[in-house]
């Protein structure tokens, strides 16, 4: 079946703004709303992992694994602990516990790290020693953790960012391989996976990766065939279950570092496009894992908590399994006043009580910081087996999350991240109907020791106070009984530059039969009704070249009842397969924030092209043109141009120019597919 040409959005405004008692946070009369939040369950994302929320250990740590700190752990609801501690897991060897060239503190070995983990109802993440050690001592481990002692360690991890053992100039991770470089890394690791996984073939074991924009990724080292990723995949692709990523996105205030999780998106579209490029068959079981996470600003302070809520929650929608904070303790490194309170610049959740030399202290042993809370928030905003769906604002100093529960409850995060203002919203629903009772409230604000719950405002209005966190829980106006199950993960099939084919499992019905699918794309939180069908394909046209959707479908019975939304689908296309001109882009070099691109164009066509211009469009807002040659270049917003120059004015036929630029990039570095020749779209090559 056709898509429909008609555009049909599903979203729906719910439009009473009433007058009610604010969370405990706030005690004034609601003002006029300023801000509209939407939610539409209609586009639905990723489901909360078991794992979603993880923290990392440490064996320098005096407080790993005691009750006070597992404790705290399961209070704030976190389901992974890594260990034994970032740069640590390349030079600790568990038989003796020791870690030559850094410290151990006492009782912090493996069998005490697995108490802690036990106690606070987790499971490890445990990194086997690439740089220091050799799969067979990672396969004794494993023999030793699943086989003798039985904890059932799923996941494990080759290494540590072995990409910072010198190879590309810089060196903090040990590594004493002779061969340092991506494909020494790959080949070694498949050897670890192997072994490992001869004790034991249930377990998962992921490899490194560069994460998209941040250092060394795209660098091509001298003597490499291919940057780290490609390289890495190429080999242990077909061996390894994840993928391995860490993110420390910097920024220099904190405007700056909460606009980071908008990159997110597009962070782990071009990290499943490479898994799926480079991994070979069956690519797409890899999952990926954000083991190692902080920020730059406001690391124990309101700023930190807003970043942690966001980036988590961003990380999870797109479908990462764990999300583990850096880290549990780790110590002050300067004093200073953030948002008004002490910050002492320290990357743990919990404070270490240390103090500087200045004499400043931190507060008591355990005292959670602010992201602490705000990864407690997380665990009350979206529970192991929700999915997420679709939120957004009209306010960039406003974000919003939801996720829906299978009893029919709808959780909405809301994050102010004005520092001086409460912020007034109104939220429509598209897909959801809130009963009309004043939701449960979860507050945490600027200052707080606490998430403060109360009962107030409406579902469709409430007031935010400055630099918060707020989650609402609303049950629905009627209880889902008998709803068709969720359509499964579709899948694309015969994508070309127009059209594409999508394919998924049927949904089980509930109390009626299906009476047919619907086939929605997300755009923004609308949702846009492409197609309809009874089966369980749909073709869809009219498509852009070069361009990205992402789709969803629900079931719908015979009575009405509609299903949750399926997990998504994106959906690139390419370029037409005949065309009168071929464009081939490469990259030249790479430096991890910029790079040297080069255009061929070819004349395909049977007459000469006398004056060109090539149009093609940057598929993110971070990147641009700030050079070129052979033409005349310009940028305007993400559209770029090119203008033959008096040298390359005509393209014979079969003939090839060349036109080249710098680019820059402060975000992941998706390049355009889609190129046009005086109006006409090119095949790429």
């Amino acid at each position: 079946m056709r898509a429909r040409s008609v555009r049909r959005a599903v979203l729906t405004a719910a439009a009473f703004l009433l007058v009610s008692t604010l969370p405990a946070a706030t005690n004034t009369a609601m003002a006029a709303a300023d801000v509209t939040v939407t939610v539409n369950a209609r586009a639905g994302l990723a489901t909360m992992p078991e794992t979603g929320l993880g923290v990392n250990h440490a064996i320098w740590d005096s407080q790993l694994g005691t009750d006070a700190v597992s404790d705290l752990m399961s209070g704030a609801g976190v389901k992974m602990m890594r260990y034994p501690g970032g740069s640590y897991g390349d030079i600790y060897h568990w038989k003796d516990h020791t870690a030559p060239g850094g410290y151990v503190a006492p009782n912090t070995d493996f069998d005490t790290f697995m108490g802690g983990v036990r106690r606070a109802g987790a499971q490890p993440m445990i990194i086997a020693n690439y740089g220091t050690g050799s799969p067979q001592e990672a396969a004794d481990w494993v023999r030793y953790a699943n086989i003798t002692k039985g904890y059932g360690a799923k996941y494990w991890e080759i290494g540590n960012e072995l990409y910072g053992n010198g190879h590309y100039g810089s060196a903090w991770e040990a590594d004493n391989h002779p061969d340092k470089s991506p494909t020494g890394y790959a080949t070694e690791a498949v050897a670890f996976i192997k072994a490992m996984k001869a004790v034991d073939p249930a377990i998962k074991v992921g490899a490194v990766l560069t994460t998209p924009a941040n250092w060394p990724d795209a660098v091509v080292a001298a003597g490499d065939p291919a940057a780290w990723n490609q390289t890495v995949l190429s080999i242990a692709g077909p061996y390894m279950d994840f993928a391995i990523v860490h993110w420390y996105p910097g920024g220099s205030s904190a405007p700056e570092t909460f606009a980071k999780p908008d990159q997110v998106a597009d962070m782990m579209y071009l990290v499943r496009k490479q898994i799926t490029q480079y991994a070979g068959p069956n690519a797409d079981r890899i999952g990926v894992a954000m083991t190692e996470l902080n920020t730059s600003v406001g690391r124990n302070t309101q700023p930190g908590a807003l970043f942690a809520a966001e980036a988590y929650t961003a990380l999870l929608e797109n479908g990462v399994f764990t999300v583990d904070w850096w880290n549990v303790h780790n110590g002050p490194t300067k004093a200073s006043t953030v948002a008004g309170y002490p910050d002492f610049d320290d990357f743990g959740l919990l404070s270490s009580a240390g103090c500087l030399p200045d004499g400043t202290c931190e507060p008591a042993l355990n005292t959670p910081f602010a992201p602490y809370h705000a990864v407690k928030m997380l665990s009350m905003f979206a529970r192991p087996g929700d999915q997420f769906i679709r939120a957004g604002t009209n306010e960039p100093l406003v974000g919003a999350h939801a996720a829906r529960r299978p009893n029919g409850d709808l959780a909405v995060l809301l994050v102010n991240k004005d520092p001086d203002n409460a912020r007034t919203v109104t939220i429509d629903y598209a897909g959801y109907s809130p009963a009309a009772s004043a939701p449960q409230v979860h507050t945490f604000t600027n200052g707080a020791t606490t998430i403060a719950s109360t009962t107030g405002g409406t579902p469709t209005s409430q007031t935010l106070p400055p630099y918060s966190l707020t989650t609402l829980v609303l049950h629905p106006a009627a209880v889902p009984v008998g709803l068709p199950g969720m359509p499964g993960q579709p899948a694309t099939s015969a994508v070309t530059d127009r059209t594409a084919t999508i394919t998924w499992p049927a949904a089980t019905p509930g109390n009626r039969a299906i009476a047919k699918y619907e086939v929605y794309r997300q755009l923004g939180t609308i949702s846009e009704q492409w197609g309809e069908t009874p089966g369980t394909s749909l073709t869809v046209g009219n498509l852009t070249p070069g361009s990205r959707y992402t789709v969803n479908v629900v079931a719908r019975d015979v009575s009405g009842a509609v299903s949750w939304a399926s997990p998504p689908l994106t959906i690139t296309t390419g370029s037409p397969a005949n065309s009168t001109c071929t464009v081939r882009l490469s990259t030249v070099t790479d430096w991890g924030s910029g790079f040297v691109g080069g255009i061929d164009i070819t004349n395909t066509g049977t007459a000469p092209i006398t004056g060109w211009t090539l149009d093609f469009t940057w598929p993110t807002g971070l990147q641009q043109v700030s050079s070129g040659w052979n033409g005349t270049w310009t940028q305007s917003a993400t559209g770029v141009k090119v203008v033959n120059a008096d040298g390359n004015r005509t393209i014979e036929p079969n003939a090839t120019v060349n036109a080249g630029f710098v680019g820059g990039y402060s975000g992941p570095n998706i390049l355009p597919a889609a190129f046009t020749l005086n109006g006409t779209v090119c095949r790429t090559g």
